[in-house]
């Protein structure tokens, strides 16, 4: 008989931020950001026993109203506001469970993210991203006093069906953001990355977006179309567009696919990820019907939102641990995997630990149709300035799974007997708070 877990019972919280600088802008969504917020929050018990969780803000993705409404370090503000906020909300509170905590404190977190924004329709991603240090924290504090040293056993047992896989091969996936060079794709392709994410819904109105994503497009084929690979089910480099709801209506998406297959490359389309805003509420079932599946993204701020996505005809789902907290993701991978609709990781250019968590997650979800592996999206080693620094603050900056080899992490058996490192310390961060 298993004994009843301890309770969370917070008696003092901290936290602190770091910018990181990244190398260029990073463009998607119409704009650009150049750097980064590491937060860190600390959580401590009674008896002393402290952890800390990392987050990574991401203003631009998570509401690009807020992003364009103030500077990039007022947006940025904003949201850690939320992060300090939460942290007051929950000194000195008890809560059974990580999961409990988050869905008794998340409807106060948003109502206060609304009131500092200005914006009453602020997404829940927005107060999701804020929430992810805290919630790490959490789980890693109640892992340490119920005596957990996996993240399997972290896992409550509701939620491991979603979480099955063992993987021992997670695909790490490269962003390219609108503009990347040709050359730089072809040396991304050339180094052994067999799966591109690529933004479209590029800058200006809906005609001069559509024109300059073809002429992406048509540079990308020309590139790397021709490349082969063991790993695709089609034996080619599969194509991952990302358009972060750029796209306003699904004429203009149709139009799109129409011109990848005109020049052969809709077959080497695999997902379309959030081509639409939130508030479409249209089946997709005719572009699905074309070949691609299109993942909800964004939109999908919780579980109750990832049914609605699949309800409207959403065939996957971009999970990402490290922006809508590990409890969250815990709950809308379950939900995916009862209605038989894969997910993947996509990332939020995080630090090299968080890497580790969504990690975790990616060797675990079950896989796509036709593929053995896991997926996740990792950017942050394009895009941070001082990546090779940062690797520095990971607490197993050597251990096999951490950095990838022709476009795979390696998630074995000494991936799995150290859950990823997600249980060791940074010294770094922790003397930060």
């Amino acid at each position: 008989m298993n004994k009843p877990k301890k309770s969370l019972q917070i008696s003092a919280v901290n936290s602190n931020f770091e910018r990181e600088p990244l190398r260029h802008p990073f463009g998607f969504k119409g704009s650009a950001m150049t750097n980064v917020w590491q937060i860190i929050a600390k959580l401590e018990e009674a008896n002393g026993t402290a952890k800390i969780g990392l987050g990574t803000q991401n203003v631009l993705w998570s509401d690009s109203r807020v992003f364009a409404a103030h500077s990039e370090n007022g947006g940025n503000a904003l949201m850690y506001a939320i992060t300090e906020r939460a942290l007051q909300m929950i000194k000195g509170q008890t809560f059974s469970d990580p999961i409990s905590m988050l869905d008794e404190i998340l409807p106060e977190v948003l109502a206060y993210g609304k009131e500092i924004t200005g914006l009453n329709s602020l997404r829940k991603t927005f107060a999701l991203n804020a929430l992810v240090p805290v919630d790490n924290a959490a789980w890693l504090l109640y892992a340490a006093i119920n005596g957990i040293d996996s993240y399997d056993n972290m896992v409550p047992s509701e939620y491991r069906p979603g979480l099955s896989a063992r993987h021992d091969k997670v695909i790490s996936i490269p962003a390219l953001g609108y503009g990347t060079s040709m050359e730089t794709i072809k040396g991304l392709a050339d180094r052994g990355f067999f799966i591109m994410k690529i933004k479209i819904g590029a800058p200006g109105d809906q005609k001069t977006m559509l024109e300059k994503d073809k002429a992406f497009l048509k540079g990308i084929h020309e590139t790397i179309g021709h490349y082969e690979t063991p790993h695709s089910p089609n034996g080619k480099i599969p194509y991952y567009f990302d358009a972060n709801g750029r796209y306003e209506s699904q004429d203009t998406l149709h139009r799109f696919l129409d011109y990848a297959e005109q020049i052969g490359a809709l077959d080497q389309i695999a997902v379309l990820e959030e081509p639409f805003g939130e508030h479409n509420h249209d089946s997709v079932s005719s572009l699905t019907a074309r070949g691609p599946r299109v993942a909800a993204d964004e939109s999908a701020h919780t579980d109750e939102d990832a049914i609605s996505r699949i309800e409207q005809g959403y065939n996957s789902i971009a999970v990402k641990a490290i922006a809508k907290t590990m409890s969250m993701t815990m709950k809308i991978a379950q939900a995916a995997y009862e209605r038989n609709v894969p997910c993947f990781c996509a990332d939020l250019t995080v630090n090299p630990i968080l890497v580790d968590w969504n990690k975790m997650v990616a060797a675990r979800l079950p896989a796509f149709p036709g593929w053995n592996m896991g997926m996740q999206e990792t950017n942050g080693w394009q895009n941070y300035r001082d990546w090779e620094e940062m690797l520095s603050h990971h607490p197993q900056p050597n251990a096999d799974w951490v950095p990838s080899r022709d476009g795979l992490y390696d998630t074995g058996a000494a991936f799995n007997r150290k859950s990823g490192g997600i249980f060791a310390e940074s010294e770094y961060y922790k003397g930060l708070v």
